[in-house]
């Protein structure tokens, strides 16, 4: 998936690190993690409600503890009006394919499924 280059569509994803760095989730038994794998694995959701799936108020420090256990987890900015008609672009949390396909084998290793080959 790739992001438009106006700034309405601006990514980011700790674009100063390598992303062939983690080629594995590390896993987690952390509840807002999971809480939050679980909601963004549904669909891409917006930072404030990340916080409140979460049960937390600071969801990107939350993001930013996945990706360090190998997740991508990019954010899209996306142009909004706030309640006074201002532009406003609140970053919207989802899953890269290869992050899927992380969640998904460690899932399997989780349940004690059969590894993979």
């Amino acid at each position: 998936m790739k992001a438009p280059a106006s700034p309405e569509g601006k990514t980011s994803a700790g674009s100063n690190r390598d992303s062939s760095q983690n080629t594995h989730f590390l896993g987690t038994d952390n509840p807002r993690h999971l809480r939050v794998i679980q909601a963004v694995w549904v669909r891409p959701i917006p930072r404030e409600q990340l916080d409140r799936e979460a049960g937390c108020s600071n969801g990107p420090d939350l993001v930013a503890e996945l990706r360090r256990r190998g997740l991508e987890m990019p954010c899209t900015r996306t142009k909004k009006k706030d309640r006074d008609l201002f532009d406003v672009y609140p970053g919207v949390y989802y899953f890269t394919e290869s992050d899927r396909r992380k969640l998904t084998a460690w899932k399997r290793k989780r349940a004690g499924g059969r590894s993979e080959s």
